[in-house]
């Protein structure tokens, strides 16, 4: 018998998968930068927590195995496409037209004139509207779910990765609402744009235009 259950090899290694998987440039982290080095600390901040709410959805639905049912519903899946597609676009759109916009003097203050609760629901709605977290967290947890692991080891799998994910979401936040962040970012503005323009664009396409 165990003495460690809820610390079993597989687990720490769904937790290491999670973090290569989290810590990784995607969509998600090259938003926050975008965000904590324009608007500060507070907004990034803001939108990091929307994003580890909509992992934490689909965490708990992917721990409770009805992330699994979701996916039987065709339409469903269709919709979420359609819908997380036409969300990336408008942020490809909304980086692009940033990127033509003229150089400002200076950065902007620390405290974002965006209101919080738009950042959170921006974050939020980049997670839940993007299929993908449905079958990467139902990876992590078949991953790490022994026969018979029960609840404990559940809880254990979604704790964990919310943790690793609150810890990489949050220094991102952190590292690039800094002073020297901020400077390098007003040198770089119009590439670092340009450039999450093309990321979320191609994002978008890929997932409107995806079969699976």
């Amino acid at each position: 018998m165990s003495t460690l259950p809820l610390l079993s090899a597989n687990v720490l290694f769904a937790w290491s998968a999670y973090f290569v998987g989290t810590a990784s440039p995607g969509p998600s982290n090259l938003a926050i930068m975008s965000i904590a080095t324009s608007d500060g600390r507070k907004a990034a901040f803001a939108f990091a927590a929307g994003v580890v709410c909509g992992s934490c959805f689909w965490a708990m639905l992917a721990a409770l195995g009805l992330s699994a049912a979701l996916l039987a519903f065709s339409g469903l899946m269709a919709a979420l496409k359609i819908f997380g597609g036409a969300y990336l676009l408008w942020l490809a759109f909304k980086s692009g037209r940033s990127a033509l916009q003229p150089r400002p003097t200076r950065t902007q203050s620390t405290d974002t004139h965006l209101p919080l609760r738009r950042l959170y629901t921006r974050g939020l709605l980049m997670h839940l509207t993007n299929p993908k977290a449905i079958l990467v967290w139902i990876s992590v947890v078949a991953l790490a779910s022994p026969a018979g692991g029960g609840a404990p080891n559940m809880l254990t799998i979604v704790a964990g990765c919310l943790t690793i994910g609150m810890l990489v979401f949050g220094s991102y936040a952190a590292l690039f609402s800094t002073s020297l962040a901020r400077r390098v970012y007003l040198s770089i503005r119009r590439w670092l744009d340009g450039g999450l323009a093309i990321v979320f664009g191609l994002a978008g396409l890929k997932l409107l235009t995806s079969r699976a």
